[in-house]
């Protein structure tokens, strides 16, 4: 199967290399990487766009400046970054934000899932913030965590992709339309995607 990622990054300077060394050595890549710069102000654009000069499936977006960062401006720039790729031939298109990473075989595992269950709409696993991480005895395997979510794009299509909704929520009102419209979304616990930037302070 083949995938498309997208990245919204605002002053990611300090994590976003590693994501990028993540993305690239990837057992499979992807048809196109657009990393939206949501009007960074550090060195995010700069890291980008030395990679992106490296690596030909990669493209740095940079969006207006503006202060604040909230949850709208993300969707806005995932947005951005899907128009880009929108005219392209692809199965899967991830939502990656870019403070993560991962091994190798990441994707590659989450596509087999794709591939073996037709009705699977969006796929993701648990995220390992230092030693921590949801306990699956007590959270629902069906929902799908917002900082690495992938989408059937046939999926992605009929929900009408992400709402830009202010106050947050945006990855479970994905995953829950998904739901409604009769596709199944499942976290897959065998694999595990680290998350660097501690939650609530960005």
């Amino acid at each position: 199967m083949t995938y498309a990622l997208i990245t919204p990054a605002r002053n990611e300077e300090a994590f976003l290399e590693g994501t990028i060394l993540s993305v690239v050595s990837q057992t499979v890549l992807p048809r196109r990487w657009v990393i939206v710069s949501d009007g960074s102000t550090d060195r995010t654009d700069e890291i980008a766009a030395a990679y992106a000069a490296k690596h030909g499936f990669i493209e740095l977006v940079r969006m207006p400046e503006h202060r604040d960062r909230e949850f709208g401006a993300k969707v806005r720039c995932f947005q951005a970054g899907y128009r880009r790729v929108e005219a392209m031939a692809f199965d899967i298109v991830g939502n990656l934000d870019a403070d993560l990473t991962f091994e190798p075989d990441y994707i590659e595992f989450l596509l087999g899932k794709f591939a073996q269950f037709p009705k699977l709409g969006v796929a993701g696993t648990p995220f390992v913030e230092g030693r921590t991480s949801y306990d699956y005895k007590f959270t629902n395997i069906e929902h799908v965590s917002g900082a690495c979510q992938l989408f059937r794009r046939s999926c992605y299509e009929e929900i009408g992709g992400y709402l830009p909704i202010k106050g947050g929520g945006i990855d479970w009102v994905a995953v829950t339309s998904a739901r409604m419209k009769g596709w199944q979304t499942r976290t897959f616990t065998e694999k595990v995607i680290h998350h660097h930037r501690k939650m609530g302070t960005g």
